[in-house]
């Protein structure tokens, strides 16, 4: 007689089903969720409109810290983000990566903070007290990739 564990399927990631692009205002690039699934470490678990409404979130919040840099970069010549004079990383333009980044990072931050996966053991106490420090690590990482786009410091010194 022979035995061979498996996990629970409930433990068993099924492959993601395809999910269509986001299409974005046409100054900003299009998101594939696939891709902010894959960079952000969102599993399989997560359902795809659950995925869909975070980025899409996601998307309004980049959006309203860079509407007047869009406006003015249109108004400039520049119909694109990926249009706007910047240094190229990896064949893209590295504002159209710190975009990417921004919108993935605060997508995640928005799932974390909306659909956290632990039970009222202590153990699950500890693990929502780690997930609060992630998500504002999340937040700063998003905002330091606007203030990129931006071209602005990450960091803001007053004196006093």
């Amino acid at each position: 007689m022979s035995f061979v564990a498996r996990p629970p399927s409930s433990e068993i990631e099924a492959p993601p089903a395809a999910e269509p692009l986001i299409i974005n205002d046409g100054f900003f690039p299009d998101i594939d969720p696939a891709q902010v699934r894959d960079v952000a470490r969102i599993p399989t678990s997560m359902t795809p409109p659950r995925l869909r409404a975070a980025i899409i979130g996601a998307i309004m919040t980049v959006l309203a810290d860079l509407r007047a840099f869009a406006a003015s970069s249109i108004a400039a010549g520049h119909a694109t983000l990926a249009a706007v004079p910047a240094a190229q990383i990896d064949g893209a333009s590295v504002r159209v990566h710190a975009y990417r980044r921004a919108t993935a990072l605060f997508a995640k931050a928005e799932l974390i903070e909306r659909h956290r996966d632990f039970d009222s053991t202590a153990a699950g106490a500890n693990q929502a007290s780690e997930l609060e420090g992630s998500v504002a690590d999340l937040r700063r990482d998003a905002q330091h990739a606007i203030r990129d786009i931006l071209g602005r410091t990450r960091t803001t010194v007053d004196l006093i």
